[in-house]
Formats: structure tokens, sequence, C-alpha cells
């Protein structure tokens, strides 16, 4: 009897350890915790935030009823979400409204993402920064280029939305990461600058980045980002152009200003410098992981915030983010994105964990502008962010 009930014990405590064991990514163990979802406007932070939601929801509804914003706002401090509101169209064409679930293309906001795709290899230990870009994909031309010129944006090669148009037909072809780097290969066009005079900003750098971590990881840049970033964070309805279901009620169509959706081109199939689409709150989550280091080391991030374009002074480059306010205590890191109708814009505030996401599947200048909501955040007389951002 005592042996029955041992191996009865036994099983039962195996069932345990497995049904425990289910919960976790085998790739990534006790490292992340998927973040549950927190309270928007709960009666802590209205009251905490009353005179800030205020003024943030009269801003953006001000640019709403006069045509200069449809889109999606999220504005967060910490882990908790102050402001999240939509405004306008998802598909103007069907009078469908935008929602806190709606799917946008992020654009150059892309190139974030990327360099944090990076950034989780080169603490794998599986890259250095400091490795020659042709050490790692075989037959690359360009000799003297390494991960940190691409990530920085100091390579000095050319932007391949201006060489890849001269060897295909633009009407037929849809390209791919490796159809541009086979271009680079058999054509070898010539360089801007070289590696390392200079700040200068290229897509291309993006996109060899993004075949780099192809190449690195033995998976598709698009599996990586699902298994290594997304699934890990909760980022559930965070996708590329190339995984991403098309039949999705959930993803808008981008527009000009009059409303005309914005067909695909051949450049739609490249991937890393643009091409993920996702929600205010996925991107959210993304912050709230960086502000909390669950993904990245406190060390990493530093190296990815500090400027290393020593010839411009009063904004800067890093990995994947863009920089002003150099001081301490205004310093912001950013991203914005202007593609195929999308405008987006990613702010963070290191000083005090400030999020801004803004995202807009309309070309509205007015996405750019995030020194109005610093002023919202803030009040307009302590207002310390004077100039609009409209680089990408």
């Amino acid at each position: 009897m005592l042996f029955y009930k041992y191996i009865i014990s036994l099983i039962f405590f195996s069932f345990f350890i497995l049904n425990c064991n289910e919960t976790k990514n085998p790739e990534i163990g006790n490292k992340y915790k998927v973040p549950e979802k927190p309270i928007v406007n709960s009666k802590i932070d209205s009251v905490t935030y009353k005179n800030e939601i205020y003024r943030l929801d009269t801003l953006f509804s001000k640019l709403n009823k006069s045509n200069a914003f449809n889109g999606n706002v999220l504005i967060a401090k910490g882990s908790n979400i102050m402001y999240q509101k939509s405004f306008g169209y998802s598909k103007k064409e069907a009078n469908i409204l935008l929602t806190d679930s709606s799917i946008f293309q992020l654009a150059s906001v892309s190139k974030v993402i990327t360099s944090v795709a990076i950034l989780l290899l080169f603490e794998q230990g599986k890259l250095n920064l400091e490795d020659k870009v042709s050490a790692i994909l075989e037959d690359f031309p360009y000799k003297n280029i390494t991960i940190k010129h691409l990530l920085s944006h100091r390579s000095g090669l050319p932007n391949y939305s201006y060489f890849c148009g001269e060897y295909v037909d633009k009407k037929t072809h849809r390209l791919s990461n490796q159809n541009m780097f086979d271009m680079m290969v058999k054509y070898e066009p010539k360089a801007y600058l070289n590696p390392d005079i200079r700040f200068y900003y290229c897509n291309t750098n993006y996109a060899l980045l993004a075949l780099i971590i192809e190449k690195i990881s033995k998976k598709s840049y698009s599996n990586f980002l699902r298994d290594d970033l997304f699934k890990p964070l909760g980022m559930n309805h965070s996708y590329t152009a190339l995984n991403m279901d098309s039949t999705n009620e959930q993803i808008t169509c981008g527009y000009t200003m009059k409303f005309a959706c914005v067909p695909h081109d051949m450049y739609d199939g490249i991937l890393g410098d643009k091409g993920i689409y996702t929600t205010s709150y996925d991107l959210f989550l993304l912050s709230t992981a960086l502000y909390q280091h669950k993904l990245l080391h406190k060390t990493t991030q530093q190296l990815a915030y500090t400027p290393h374009s020593s010839e411009k002074k009063t904004s800067n480059y890093g990995f994947g983010w863009r920089m002003k306010n150099m001081n301490d205590t205004t310093k912001e890191v950013f991203h914005n994105g202007w593609w195929h109708g999308y405008r987006t814009s990613f702010h963070r505030r290191l000083k005090d964990s400030l999020t801004i996401i803004v995202l807009s599947n309309r070309l509205n200048k007015s996405v750019y502008a995030t020194w109005r909501i610093y002023a919202a955040i803030d009040g307009p007389k302590n207002n310390a962010y004077k100039q609009d951002t409209e680089t990408e």
C-alpha cells in the first residue's frame, strides 16, 4: 500500500512540475515576466494627473477637430498609463473608427526594435559591436564597416531606396533584404562617405542589421522578433510586414492628407529599417521593459543612449535612438517614423520614466510636435522642449 501511495505522489508531483514549466518559454527561462495590463486612468491616477489629462485631451481633441490629427495616443509615467485615446478613422472608406487595439505601421520607429534585437544578441555573447559586417555577411564588399557603424548611422553607405531602383522594375518587383544585399554585392554602389567620418542617416544600415540578426540567430528576422521580443514581453499584437495576417481587422490603412489610401510598393518587403506593425499598448510594454531593465541590462541601454556623433552638438544619435536635451534633467531619447501614410513618434524622458507614443495613419505633421505634449504634462511655464522633431 505504501508503495502505491508513493507512486501516486510521484505522479502528482511530476504533473505539478510539468504544468509549472508550461508557463515558461524554454529560451528565456525566468528572465521575463509578462506584465499585467495596468488600469488606465484609475481613481488614483485620475486625481494625480487630473490637470495633465485635461491638457492632453484638450490638445488632441483640438488637433482632431481641426483635421490635423488622426491616430492613437498613449502617455505613461513608469508603468502607469496616464492618458490613452483614439482619434479618427482606421479605415475611412468603411467608416471604421480607431480603437486601442488598432495596429499601425511603425515606419522608422522600427529601428528602435531592430537595435534592441542586436543588443540582445550582444548581451548573449553572440556578436561584438566592433565586428566587421563582412565577417558575418559573406561577400559584403565594404570591408571596414562594423555593426557599431550601422547602429549609429556612421557607415557612409548609400540608401537602398536610391540605388535599388536603378537595377529592377519598380512596378513588378517586391524586394527583400536579401535582394537588396545581392545588389550591393553585384553592383557595389558607391558609398557616400568613408566609415565613421560623420553621421549620415541611412535606411540601408538597419536593413543590413536585420540580415545580421538572421545570420547570427539562425531565424528569420520576423521569427526572432516574435520569439525573443514580442512573446516574452506580451506584445501579442506585434508583427512584421512578412508575418502579419493581412485579414486582421485591426490593421489600419495608411492615408494621405486627403484620406487616399497609400498603396504598397517594392520596398515594403525590406525590414529592419521599417516594416513592424504594432499597437500603442504593445509599444508601451516595450518601453516599460526597457525602463525596468527586464529586457536589456542598464549598462547596455546606456550604450544605446550614448551620443556617438561628436560633430552633432545639440542633438545626436545612439544605437537606434535619436536624442535631444543632453543634460541629465531633461534628456529624451526618441525616434520618429514616416512611411506610406503613417507618421509615428516614440519619445522617452529618462529622468521620470516618461513614455510618449503617438501613432498616426495619416500624414499629420502634428505627430512630431511633441513639445506640445511636454508642455501639457509639465505645465506651459515649465516646458523645456521648444522645437518640433520632424526628422525620422
